[in-house]
């Protein structure tokens, strides 16, 4: 397949149109507010039961969402496995994007009763999310040559945003004015807004299932028995790491700032609701806000990394990261989450497209593991959002503060600064 083809690039793009709907919604706006909402009642407080066992009810949630990861982390590499020896990873990308939709429409029957039912689908959406994207990201080296793999990144993230700014005002308009359409249940908008999510992400889908190839086999390099082969497959990319310094030492920074990352993303609108008691409309509007900045973020972060470098940009971004945790563990304020708010957005599209790319560029040249060298790099990813999520949920738990789960995090940033910084005194040996 003929390298930076505009209509396969656009395609690939729409992949992040089509399931970013989720990473809005379900996980950082409607859902968490939804959630704590129905879960904090005068009898029990915050405390919920679950099969029988006694939770913090935001803690339980991300104990789910660090279940499902880590999953997901044990499964990546046998499937990964199973898309190099068999060349058809766009029929992964299929199942997991239909697992993930499916499983947020499940959310529509979700109530304080059928607190079970909302959970697993919860955990269910997340895993269709996980794989799904792990198998479009293994596409970027085979559809970008290295001089363009930061622009396609930022290219796919900028898609993402707009296309779940635009789902998430469509629910907006249903939870904000419910009385427009006659609605008298209050918990009729957002489910049905985690009902759309289901299916804007498998309509949008198809645009990416059309005209994405379908892999290219590698029957030599692997073994048939696909599950000690996926393990086989990541302990020969641990290999080679051995003899990749760079790729080796931004893997370690990448895994420790990234517990600090995707644990903000996913854990903010909690913080947002049962701390500074914002309320369901507050946050979907600083959300939005978030997605928009975000868009002008990777596109920035593309910019100065031509300018500067990757890993110099990246190290600035960490830092700011740093001073956000900081400020955070001592807002009072709406105003004050609303400022965060805009210096999250602004970063927190940056720092995951450059990520992206940046591995990308160090992987070994015409590799035909991609699937497996971004298997690695998603089981990273996951293992270090288990860590993340675990963490925040269990220092809530223990001290009854979100506020002391924050400082965590700010030490995941700090390990991943330190590492950030050795990456670019090795780096000068090499050309980025």
């Amino acid at each position: 397949m003929e390298k930076n083809d505009k209509k396969v690039i656009r395609s690939w793009a729409f992949f992040d149109w089509a399931n970013s709907s989720y990473n809005l919604v379900i996980t950082s706006t409607i859902f968490p507010a939804y959630y704590t909402i129905i879960t904090t009642t005068q009898e029990h407080g915050d405390k919920v039961s679950f099969f029988g066992r006694t939770f913090t009810n935001t803690a339980l949630s991300n104990y789910a969402l660090s279940v499902a990861y880590l999953i997901m982390a044990l499964l990546l590499p046998i499937l990964s496995s199973i898309a190099d020896y068999r060349g058809n990873k766009k029929i992964f990308m299929k199942i997991f994007t239909y697992l993930g939709s499916v499983a947020c429409m499940g959310l529509y029957f979700f109530k304080l009763d059928t607190l079970e039912l909302g959970i697993i689908c919860f955990a269910v959406a997340a895993m269709g999310y996980i794989g799904g994207v792990l198998f479009n990201n293994s596409y970027l080296p085979e559809i970008a040559t290295i001089d363009q793999q930061d622009r396609v990144s930022a290219k796919g993230f900028a898609y993402g945003y707009v296309g779940s700014v635009l789902l998430q005002i469509i629910c907006f308009v249903f939870v904000l004015k419910p009385e427009l359409f006659g609605i008298t249940d209050l918990s009729f908008p957002p489910r049905l807004s985690f009902l759309l999510v289901g299916i804007w992400w498998i309509a949008f889908a198809q645009i990416p299932f059309k005209k994405l190839p379908a892999g290219s086999p590698n029957y030599s390099s692997i073994n048939k028995s696909v599950v000690r082969s996926g393990f086989q497959e990541l302990s020969k990319v641990w290999a080679q790491l051995s003899h990749m310094k760079v790729l080796k030492m931004f893997l370690l920074a990448f895994f420790f700032y990234s517990m600090g990352v995707q644990t903000i993303m996913l854990a903010a609108a909690g913080f947002g609701e049962k701390t500074l008691k914002l309320g369901t409309s507050k946050l979907i509007i600083t959300i939005l806000i978030i997605q928009l900045v975000a868009i002008l973020g990777a596109m920035m972060m593309s910019h100065f990394a031509k300018k500067i470098g990757n890993v110099r940009v990246l190290i600035c971004v960490v830092l700011i990261w740093i001073a956000f945790c900081i400020c955070a563990y001592f807002i009072t304020t709406e105003y004050q989450f609303y400022g965060l708010a805009a210096v999250a957005g602004l970063i927190m599209g940056g720092i995951q497209s450059l990520s992206r790319s940046t591995y990308s560029k160090y992987l070994p040249a015409n590799t035909p593991d991609t699937a497996s060298f971004f298997s690695f790099y998603d089981v990273t990813e996951k293992i270090a959002i288990v860590i993340g999520l675990f963490s925040f949920a269990y220092i809530e738990e223990v001290t009854g503060s979100m506020r002391n789960s924050i400082i965590a995090l700010a030490s995941f940033f700090v390990i991943g600064l330190v590492f950030l910084v050795v990456l670019r005194s090795v780096e000068r040996k090499h050309v980025l």
